[in-house]
């Protein structure tokens, strides 16, 4: 069964982890292909569980240093990221380098985050934007980064893990109207953050 909390147990001590660091990215980079969607030309789904929020927790230990007093407020903002066994949760990323373009392409997407869904055969689980900090300005500019939960019920992802059942990531904005098929090892990949 896959773990759904981080916990101050589970954080290595840095002298520990530091020369373990590199081998862990590189095992991690090579898990977390399976869980990475892109969905048209500027925008990947990077499929968050318990081993991505386990490495960015250290990994924010690793380079802020902040020690035993920071443990605390890694795990409350990387926790709520880590699926419950009936969701699947992502980060959700606009990847534009040229930042001229960045932000007139964000300047007209306020509101992506609510034009998000997963269709599974004729269902359709939208996604929830995570609350703490709103992603739209009044202006209507969106951020650049989004973190989503996809909250499925029992028959949907009994439907989700059926391989003649089609699964697809939409986002639905008038100005980024783009979908991808979920499939192959990706889609068993995920199908693991059910319960």
């Amino acid at each position: 069964m896959a773990k759904r909390q981080l916990t101050r147990a589970d954080i290595m001590p840095m002298e520990a982890y530091i020369p373990e660091r590199k081998e862990r990215r590189r095992a991690l980079t090579e898990r977390k292909r399976d869980r990475r969607i892109a969905v048209g030309p500027d925008v990947t789904f990077y499929f968050e569980n318990y081993d991505t929020m386990w490495h960015q927790v250290h990994e924010m230990l690793y380079i802020e240093k902040g020690g035993e007093d920071q443990i605390k407020d890694e795990l409350m903002a990387y926790n709520p990221l880590i699926p419950q066994g009936n969701e699947l949760v992502a980060t959700m990323m606009f990847e534009i380098d040229d930042p001229d373009r960045r932000n007139r392409e964000l300047g007209r997407l306020g509101g992506v985050e609510d034009t998000i869904t997963i269709r599974i055969g004729g269902d359709v689980v939208t996604a929830v934007s995570e609350t703490e900090v709103e992603r739209t300005t009044d202006a209507g500019k969106t951020s650049s980064i989004h973190f989503l939960h996809f909250p499925f019920t029992a028959a949907q992802i009994k439907q989700f893990r059926d391989p003649e059942t089609e699964v697809i990531l939409s986002i639905g904005h008038t100005h980024y109207g783009h979908m991808a098929v979920i499939s192959g090892t990706a889609r068993t990949t995920l199908a693991d953050d059910f319960e």
